[in-house]
């Protein structure tokens, strides 16, 4: 089998994920500060405590979602025996996951910037645990698929560096 293949379609999310992380932690964290630094006020407009509980809800929501939307997404897997048919729909998949994640960051960043208050933390915390423990990685995939050793030798050289 051509290697390039594999490599390409984990290259690209590879780097979707960096990029969604690199946007996001950036966002939330100037929020952060900008909310317990305590000191800096940018006059913003007072919000309904309604929209609150409607973020706070999207956000919690959200992560939900995510989570039961890929393991129905993912057992598309187990109809097919093409390796890289498999990887596609996982790659899939996990790009849907991440993109919903990074809302729920944005949520919880215009949240925590109207109301100040902890329980965006919570959910923003939530959510970067998702980030990390959903990242792709060779055992994942292999494990989540349950491949043949040479199966998952493949998966391993694609998330090498070229």
């Amino acid at each position: 089998m051509e290697i390039q293949e594999f490599r390409k379609v984990y290259k690209n999310l590879d780097q979707l994920i960096l990029i969604l992380l690199v946007l996001v932690l950036p966002i939330f964290g100037m929020i952060y500060l900008y909310q317990s630094s305590g000191k800096l006020t940018w006059n913003l407009p007072e919000l309904p405590s309604l929209v609150g509980q409607i973020l706070s809800s999207a956000g919690i929501g959200l992560l939900v979602v995510q989570y039961l939307l890929f393991r129905k997404k993912v057992k598309a897997v187990f109809l097919t025996e093409d390796l890289l048919v498999k990887l596609k729909i996982y790659a899939n998949a996990t790009r849907e996951r991440y993109l919903i994640l990074f809302v729920v960051a944005l949520i919880c960043s215009v949240g925590l910037l109207f109301f100040g208050s902890a329980i965006y933390n919570f959910i923003f915390a939530g959510a970067l645990f998702f980030f990390s423990i959903a990242k792709p990685t060779p055992d994942r995939i292999k494990t989540l698929f349950k491949l043949s050793k040479e199966d998952a030798e493949i998966i391993r050289l694609a998330s090498r560096p070229d």
